[in-house]
């Protein structure tokens, strides 16, 4: 059906389109370009950011162990394979206790490093008790050892949107490694439902995330 009737003109709404927003809270208007997208990026991740640090420490502490559970299911069988994880940042789900089972059941893992900006990450193994140094915004990266690639990547969202586009901090860094990587991994966003928006406003050079967990699934 069209939303013009070619004999009585534009169609009428109970309430002016530009309350739309007051009716439905989940409607998003339309954004018209990359600069406008930046902006509503930039203040989305403030908002979800803030949200994520209101949760008490007791209750991320829970929420990561029922993301562990969830990484278990989908995985299933670790052995021989390198998963690459992070240090978690600002309230982000805390997997360090299921980077040491990993290693405990025959699994290897890695972290996430920054060389320049720009550029794609690069990963090194990391076993829990290897030698860190700090890296870009003072994040816990492995001191030494040779670039590795994982064949599961673990990448903590910001935000995340029905189609696994995620929003990260706005470097651009996991896209650029994705794209720069010689094969696949299987990657998987983790983070809380408090998370999940309407959309990203995905772009060209945005990579979904092949699975999506959190604390409900």
């Amino acid at each position: 059906m069209a939303d013009e009737d070619d004999n009585q003109g534009p169609a009428q709404y109970a309430s002016p389109p530009c309350f739309m927003h007051e009716l439905a809270p989940a409607f998003q208007a339309p954004l018209a370009d990359w600069a406008d997208v930046r902006r509503w990026r930039k203040a989305e991740r403030e908002r979800l950011i803030a949200a994520r640090l209101a949760v008490s420490a007791d209750a991320r502490t829970v929420m990561s162990q029922r993301i562990a559970g969830g990484l278990d299911a989908i995985i299933g069988d670790i052995a021989g394979r390198m998963v690459s994880l992070y240090w978690p940042f600002r309230g982000e789900p805390d997997l360090r206790p299921w980077m040491i089972s990993i290693n405990e059941r025959g699994g290897r893992t890695a972290l996430p490093i920054v060389i320049e900006k720009g550029q794609p990450l690069i990963f090194r193994a990391y076993r829990p008790g290897d030698r860190l140094e700090k890296g870009v915004w003072n994040i816990p990266i492995p001191a030494e050892g040779d670039p590795v690639l994982p064949d599961i990547v673990i990448s903590p969202i910001v935000g995340i949107d029905p189609a696994n586009y995620r929003l990260g901090y706005g470097g651009g860094f996991f896209d650029r490694t994705l794209a720069a990587m010689p094969f696949k991994p299987l990657v998987i966003g983790v983070g809380y439902e408090l998370q999940r928006i309407a959309t990203i406003y995905p772009q060209l050079h945005d990579i979904p995330m092949d699975r999506i967990v959190t604390e409900a699934a």
